[in-house]
C-alpha cells in the first residue's frame, strides 16, 4: 500500500469523506424552533426614542453653553444688554425654531381647511 491509502487512486479533497454529523433530536413534545415575532412599532416606543434623543441634545446644548461663557453685548430694536455667548446663540436658535413652527402650523391649518372643503364637495 502507498501513503495515500490505496494503490489505485490517490486521495484528494474530492474523494475525502466528510465526517458524519447526526441531527440533534428535539425532546418529545417540544415545538419546533421558530424565530420570535418582531416587536411591533408603537407610538409609545417612538416617543421613548424621541425622549432619549432629546436628552442627548439637551446635554450637548448644556456643554455648548458652559464652554461659551464669554459675555457679549446684544442689541435688539435699540435695547442693549450683555449676555453670555452660549445663551445668546441658544436664544437665537429657539427664536428660529419658533418662527419655523409658526409657519409650519399655518401651512398645516391651510391644508386641513382645503381638505375639508374637498370632502364636503364630494359628499354633495
Amino acid at each position: 500500500m502507498s501513503e495515500f491509502g490505496s494503490e489505485d487512486v490517490p486521495r484528494t479533497r474530492e474523494t475525502e469523506v466528510a465526517p458524519v454529523t447526526e441531527p440533534v433530536a428535539e425532546p418529545p413534545g417540544a415545538a419546533p424552533a421558530e424565530q420570535p415575532a418582531p416587536v411591533p412599532k408603537t407610538r409609545t416606543g417612538a416617543a421613548f426614542n424621541a425622549l432619549i434623543l432629546g436628552a442627548i441634545i439637551l446635554i450637548l446644548l448644556l456643554v455648548f453653553i458652559l464652554e461659551n461663557t464669554e459675555s457679549v453685548k446684544i442689541s435688539y430694536f435699540g435695547a442693549g444688554f450683555h449676555l453670555s455667548l452660549g445663551v445668546a446663540l441658544l436664544l437665537a436658535a429657539i427664536g428660529g425654531a419658533l418662527v419655523t413652527g409658526i409657519v409650519g402650523a399655518a401651512r398645516i391649518l391651510q391644508l386641513r381647511r382645503h381638505a375639508r372643503r374637498v370632502r364636503t364637495r364630494h359628499r354633495a
